[in-house]
């Protein structure tokens, strides 16, 4: 094997290929202890803060060690960034080609089948039965994916010029769960999603993303090949969202979505084979029974809230419960109907979906209320049942020792202090190795923490107004170039107003407010104009990397707690305190420290940044917990004079050119 030492050095072959490169002791470090854990086998959890390199030091090692690696990244963006550029950029530095696949999940391929049915059925049904709307752009679209299809090689739906995810047809060239037909597929041969998962058993690096390699570890996709069980090594970026993930995975989860799905092409199905099916010689029986299922659904969707939102649901007597109940037996009774109808036709795949729900929804309405909390939740036009259960570290412990490779998972949070007890507790990596890596960035020299005094309690009535007057003074000081980032979408909407009838019509700076654009268009006008102030939620606490001047202010309204008004959370801190834990140490505090870390985090991004973090929350001075907080954030010189954190912004804040101000659509 090459050694690190000379790979990472200043006359390596990442130094020549790279002009920025830069010599890092802890990265090498890490690559290091990553080389060992691939060749021991362990598992290893490496907290690699921001600067530290923490992609090429997986990377080297994993093409290094020969051994066939999966690779699991936070989102497809990132995978496209590690397949595109970072993976051939360190392969062809270091002399280690390799074969690597993308695999995306079974959504972003055409699905041959649905297509073809389309076209066989276009004639006979009409196509907004099909699902197809009837406009000049859908049926555009269609013409351009009919051709397309003609001479795609891998059926990925993104090399077709202006679709997107968001269109009316993707859905209906594509397959889902409910929809597939497996094996029983007269297009499984030639099936994009088949090829591959063909493709990736047979290459040296897979690329995934949390949300396939989860479905993979809890689903078992019959008839798509088993990724982890051929894999000798996983390695996780962005790890921290693994354990959320994982409790939604192993949970049990019934949507009106997925049931319309399922009926609609049982009914399609059969309407199309009726000479064979159900006209012929199996009377009526399945056709009474799906009418049976439409029916119990629509009783259950009666029998759900009205009003959008997350609900604790409970098992027992109510008219929901009688209405789940319902629709499991008479899914059962569909699952019977069609099942005797072949062995190779789609009826009989959708027959065990069927029956698959019915379990499902069986579970979800079980008696037992210590494996997990029980919602739904209500969404305009439609619904969802869920079970999530309290405790997965032994099904997650049982699956890693099941798979005997080593497991690297690594994070730039993941870990209060030097304690990741939290994040190892929740997957039962007791035993796992850990290492925590410092960001190398001069967090004292280039950051301030700004902890204004004076605010009132986060929950009175005048709190969003206050935190917009705090930030306001600072904004204007730092010329823009500002995220104030929300707890909750309800905040953030007053933020907006207020911030907007403060500055009116002649806005000083471009405002960009989440959910009136998509994020990633937003993020790229945002980094462009360079004075922009951008407002919103969840989704901009982490994953967001924006470097240099364009961002040097982030604002941040209240600690990040989760909501105990959300059933969910209320269920979860109840479980805890029966069983005897401290629910609030152990589960409400960690959880917002390390979302607090994330949020924080999203200012210094490299060695030339500057800026302040303010936190504009009471608590973290009024309150004890206020040291876990400031113990999970870097080692910035702490102020509460507002007048320090300006000219702190004054004198270090870059200024790029304005643009002409406007507020953002």
């Amino acid at each position: 094997m090459q050694d690190l030492e000379d790979i990472f050095g200043s006359a390596g072959p990442l130094a020549r290929a790279l002009p920025d490169f830069k010599v890092r002791r802890d990265q090498r470090r890490m690559a290091q202890r990553i080389a060992d854990a691939l060749a021991e086998r362990e598992s290893l959890v490496v907290e690699a803060g921001t600067g530290t390199g923490k992609t090429f030091a997986y990377l080297v090692p994993a093409l290094l060690s020969g051994r066939r690696v999966l690779i699991s990244t936070g989102t497809r963006t990132l995978q496209d960034q590690l397949f595109a550029k970072d993976l051939p950029l360190v392969s062809a530095a270091i002399g280690r080609p390799a074969r690597v696949a993308l695999l995306k999940g079974r959504a972003n391929y055409l699905c041959r089948y649905r297509l073809e049915r389309i076209d066989v059925q276009a004639e006979q049904l009409d196509l907004v039965q099909m699902g197809v709307p009837r406009t000049r752009s859908a049926q555009t679209m269609l013409a351009r994916i009919q051709r397309w299809a003609r001479t795609t090689q891998r059926g990925d739906l993104a090399e077709v010029r202006g679709l997107s995810d968001s269109h009316p047809v993707w859905p209906q060239v594509t397959s889902t769960r409910e929809s597939c037909l497996g094996q029983r597929c007269a297009e499984f041969a030639r099936c994009h999603v088949v090829l591959a998962r063909r493709e990736a058993l047979e290459a040296d690096i897979v690329i995934v993303n949390h949300h396939l390699l989860l479905a993979d570890l809890a689903l078992k996709e019959d008839g798509f090949g088993d990724l982890l069980g051929s894999a000798d090594a996983i390695v996780l970026d962005e790890a921290h969202q693994i354990p959320d993930l994982a409790t939604q995975f192993f949970g049990a989860h019934v949507g009106s979505r997925q049931l319309e799905t399922l009926l609609k092409e049982v009914r399609v199905e059969s309407a199309s084979h009726a000479a064979n099916t159900l006209a012929a010689g199996a009377g009526a029986g399945p056709a009474a029974a799906l009418r049976d299922a439409e029916d119990a659904l629509a009783q259950l969707r009666a029998s759900a809230p009205t009003t959008p939102g997350r609900y604790p649901w409970t098992t027992g007597s109510s008219a929901l419960s009688r209405a789940a109940r319902e629709l499991g037996d008479s899914l059962y009774a569909l699952h019977g109907a069609l099942a005797p109808l072949g062995e190779d036709g789609p009826l009989a795949q959708f027959a065990e979906r069927a029956a698959e729900i019915a379990a499902n929804l069986t579970r979800i309405g079980a008696p037992d209320e210590l494996d997990g909390a029980r919602a739904i939740e209500v969404r305009p036009g439609g619904f969802t049942l869920s079970l999530i259960p309290f405790d997965i570290s032994e099904r997650f412990r049982a699956l890693v020792a099941a798979r005997r490779g080593a497991w690297i998972f690594t994070s730039a949070t993941l870990s209060l202090g030097e304690d990741f007890s939290h994040f190892t507790g929740r997957l039962g990596l007791a035993d796992a190795q850990t290492l925590l890596i410092e960001s190398p960035f001069d967090h004292e020299r280039q950051s301030l923490l700004y902890l204004p005094h004076g605010l009132p309690a986060p929950a009175a009535q005048n709190y969003v107004a206050a935190v917009i007057d705090t930030a306001e003074p600072l904004i204007r000081a730092a010329g823009g170039g500002a995220f104030v980032l929300f707890t909750s979408h309800r905040a953030l909407a007053q933020g907006a107003a207020l911030l907007r009838a403060r500055w009116g019509a002649g806005s000083p700076y471009r405002l960009f407010v989440q959910g009136e654009a998509p994020r990633e268009r937003m993020l790229q006008e945002f980094r462009a104009d360079g004075n922009a102030v951008l407002l919103g939620t969840a989704s901009f606490w982490e994953g967001v990397d924006v470097k240099g001047g364009a961002l040097r202010l982030v604002i941040i309204e209240k600690l990040p707690f989760a909501s105990p008004e959300d059933p969910l959370v209320r269920a979860r801190i109840e479980h805890l305190t029966a069983t005897g834990g401290n629910a609030f140490r152990d589960y409400q505090l960690p959880g917002a420290a390390l979302t607090l870390k994330q949020g924080a985090g999203r200012l210094i991004r490299s060695e030339d940044d500057y800026g302040v973090v303010v936190i504009c929350d009471p608590r973290m001075v009024a309150r004890n917990y206020g040291r876990v907080f400031l113990a999970a954030l870097p080692p910035m010189t702490v102020t509460r004079d507002e007048d320090e954190a300006r000219r702190f912004l004054a004198r270090h804040a870059p200024r790029l050119p304005a643009a002409p101000a406007a507020v953002a659509p």
